[in-house]
């Protein structure tokens, strides 16, 4: 092995204990296992992943949850020492952090009545990951630390705003801390309705969308407009008709037959939906008195028995139009009328 080192294991700085054992691979401040790691490469690594896997926003949530409650546990342990103040606590905390890396944080305008206070953070950990991550704002870890820090030490819920940022230019992080009913378990709640939200919201499109093709094969697929001879055009009806349906229908229907020069109209009813409504009932009305106007006499089809009874009760007036029970019955009818007939 090449280079120099320092055999000496343990290391006082600012009043603040440093130790390792190098044989059992442990590192300790303040006779606490530790862990060292390079901010720009390492963490900035695993902060990352944290955002591929899970999303800015969720990341962002993950790490202002963890900050919080880790926070709390330090408020919590100086609450419980009674020797020392929240002023005390206040100046104690920033220096051991800065001993650690973790940057520089001066508490300001700290108010014990109010419950409030500010902190300037400058160059922390946090920071320089972000800068490298190429972020705008300031994280959320750091500010919502001092937020759970200070719940503790008041033993009342504080939130936080943060109201300068120096990854946008400034000389610091400027955070402002005030009691507040916003809770980390608030956000987590929130960000999950709002993924549900986002969720529904992209589940209703899609099915939007999809309706609105199926709505559009369904346009072609249906009520086809058969021109079989001269001047004979046949339109099948089948399953169901709404207003949008039957109108469509109806005016693709009247288009069309001035098209093919159609004397006469085959309406094939073998499809139609039994529980034909009044709605159905008179929709074939307006076809046979709209295509009358122009030229064109109607002609039922496949009127069954059990479906003749059911227009019946619906009010449909079956002498107006030539009715029989196939398709092949009404195209001989039409060719009669014209003097024609098959070979």
């Amino acid at each position: 092995m090449t280079g120099r080192y320092s055999s000496d294991s343990n290391i006082n700085v600012g009043g603040l204990n440093f130790s390792w054992d190098i044989e059992k691979g442990q590192f300790l401040f303040e006779q606490q296992d530790a862990v060292l790691f390079w901010i720009t490469s390492a963490m900035k690594t695993f902060f990352d992943t944290i955002e591929e896997i899970s999303g800015e926003d969720a990341a962002s949530l993950v790490l202002e949850a963890t900050g919080f409650r880790q926070g709390l546990l330090v408020g919590d342990y100086f609450r419980e020492l009674k020797s020392v103040s929240i002023p005390e606590a206040a100046e104690l905390v920033p220096n051991t952090y800065a001993s650690a890396g973790w940057g520089r944080a001066v508490v300001s305008e700290l108010d014990l009545d109010k419950r409030t206070l500010k902190i300037r953070l400058q160059n922390s950990w946090e920071y320089k990951i972000n800068k490298e991550q190429g972020k705008k704002h300031a994280g959320t870890y750091l500010p919502a630390h001092y937020a759970g820090i200070f719940s503790g030490l008041f033993g009342e819920n504080l939130w936080f705003k943060v109201l300068e940022s120096q990854l946008e230019g400034n000389d610091y992080d400027l955070i402002e801390y005030f009691p507040s009913n916003i809770t980390v378990t608030k956000n987590i709640h929130e960000l999950t309705r709002n993924k549900e939200s986002e969720e529904i919201r992209r589940l209703e499109n899609m099915v939007e969308k999809q309706t609105s093709e199926l709505k559009g094969l369904v346009k072609e697929l249906s009520s086809p407009i058969i021109p079989v001879l001269e001047g004979i055009v046949v339109v099948p009806l089948v399953g169901r008709y709404d207003s949008s349906r039957g109108d469509d229908m109806i005016e693709k229907t009247l288009y069309s037959l001035p098209k093919n020069q159609a004397r006469y109209l085959v309406v094939d009813l073998t499809g139609l939906h039994l529980e034909v409504d009044n709605y159905t009932a008179h929709m074939i009305e307006r076809l046979g008195a709209a295509a009358s106007l122009i030229g064109t006499e109607m002609i039922l089809v496949g009127v069954s028995a059990e479906l003749g009874l059911i227009m019946t009760n619906s009010g449909f007036n079956f002498t107006k139009y030539q009715c029989f029970q196939t398709l092949q019955h009404g195209i001989y009818y039409a060719l009669a009328q014209d003097g024609r007939q098959i070979l």
